[in-house]
């Protein structure tokens, strides 16, 4: 007996090296799980609950690996001001960027963090998003890092979904560590870090390593702070220039490497050896109008696996649409459509060291996202169109 049934769909496994087409298929649940999937006229067994997709795609439940969603104010006043002309370095330089947020989210209380943060994660959701990763990064001290550490897991509580807490302290200086970035680098690593896995909010570990953020002995500190806790890691890199981000990156064995605007075709090739993920955010480069694309021939010379995500974050990539970074990541980085749709599925997942989801197999949680289209290349075409339908989280 299966929980649940749904049939008369047709299907976007993401097994195999392409999208996995099952025509006229059909996928069963039984406690959370994938039980079966196949053509229709192959199911057998009875279900507690079946339901008819008249039609409908379905593919795995979309996973944005990549979020700065809990944050408190905006920087639209920023936007003006790169309109008119200023560049980003110089806003940061300025005292803009990174720290407005942070002033502005040391200011607000949880409560606060977790009111501004639910309708941005619905408006993931109802695209059909099942799996959400959140960075801190707008603290830069112990409480406020904390503070946005449980807003994130109370999203995870509150909605249904799943919510994979990502530890960014090391984002940028701030200003109580003005002129002392190596000192900040240690109490990351010394303080902030693990205090925030003894009290199990951490799920991984970023660290900006960028020329206008932490170099190799500042991100090294952290990152080994991260392995002596058994965390796995990630890194922001190689995005203003390239700093060597793609091999420092493949030295540590960290499950991603994002952005990658400038990383070196070497450095690509060390990250594929080492079975880390590349992570797209073509949100990023339209919003903060970047020439520099990632080297898309090298990483697919090189077999490097490619994950698409909004990077959505208030001074860079204010996007909340991950089915239109799926068209920016077709038309800005030109993937292909299987390339795309792998990268919010089956290469998301690896990106955060999810084994059990991206795909529609046997034995991996029943995540699942219905979309009213003829075609997966719809979900890649249309822009400002939500055809999701329905999503599926465990098998509910």
């Amino acid at each position: 007996m299966f929980d649940r049934v749904w049939l008369n769909a047709n299907l976007a496994t993401m097994q195999g090296d392409g999208l996995g087409i099952v025509e006229d298929g059909a996928v069963a649940a039984r406690a959370g799980r994938i039980a079966w999937v196949g053509p229709r006229a192959d199911l057998a067994g009875p279900a507690a609950e079946t339901t008819d997709c008249a039609g409908a795609w379905i593919l795995p439940g979309l996973i944005d690996c990549h979020t700065h969603l809990v944050f408190g104010g905006d920087r639209a006043e920023e936007f003006e001001r790169r309109l008119a002309g200023e560049d980003y370095a110089a806003i940061l330089k300025a005292g803009g960027g990174i720290l407005s947020t942070m002033r502005a989210t040391r200011a607000a209380d949880e409560d606060a963090l977790l009111a501004a943060a639910l309708p941005r994660t619905r408006a993931l959701l109802a695209e059909g998003v099942t799996t959400l990763e959140v960075k801190s990064g707008y603290g830069l001290a112990l409480d406020a890092e904390l503070r946005q550490l449980r807003a994130a897991r109370r999203l995870g509580a509150e909605l249904p979904l799943s919510v994979v807490t990502t530890l960014l302290a090391a984002h940028a200086v701030p200003p109580e560590f003005a002129g002392r970035r190596a000192d900040y680098a240690r109490h990351v690593a010394e303080i902030i870090l693990p205090a925030a896995a003894a009290a199990g909010l951490v799920d991984a570990v970023d660290v900006f390593h960028d020329p206008l953020a932490f170099d190799d002995a500042d991100t090294a500190l952290v990152l080994d702070a991260a392995a002596r806790l058994g965390l796995p890691a990630k890194l922001h890199g190689d995005q203003h220039g390239d700093a060597g981000s793609a091999a420092l990156g493949a030295r540590h064995r960290v499950l991603s490497v994002d952005h990658l605007e400038r990383a070196s075709p070497p450095g690509l090739r060390a990250m594929a050896d080492a079975g880390t993920v590349a992570v797209l955010l073509p949100g990023c480069t339209y919003f903060l109008r970047e020439t520099s694309r990632p080297d898309i021939a090298a990483m697919r010379a090189a077999g490097l696996r490619m994950a698409v995500a909004t990077d959505f974050n208030p001074g860079s990539s204010p996007a909340l649409s991950l089915l239109l970074m799926l068209n920016m990541a077709c038309t800005l980085f030109r993937l292909t459509v299987a390339e795309a749709l792998r990268g919010v599925t089956v290469q998301a997942a690896a990106a955060l060291g999810l084994a059990d989801r991206g795909r529609i197999a046997p034995g991996l949680r029943c995540d699942l996202a219905l979309f009213r289209i003829a075609r997966p290349a719809e979900l890649c075409y249309w822009l400002g169109h939500n055809p999701c339908t329905g999503r599926v989280v465990e098998g509910r």
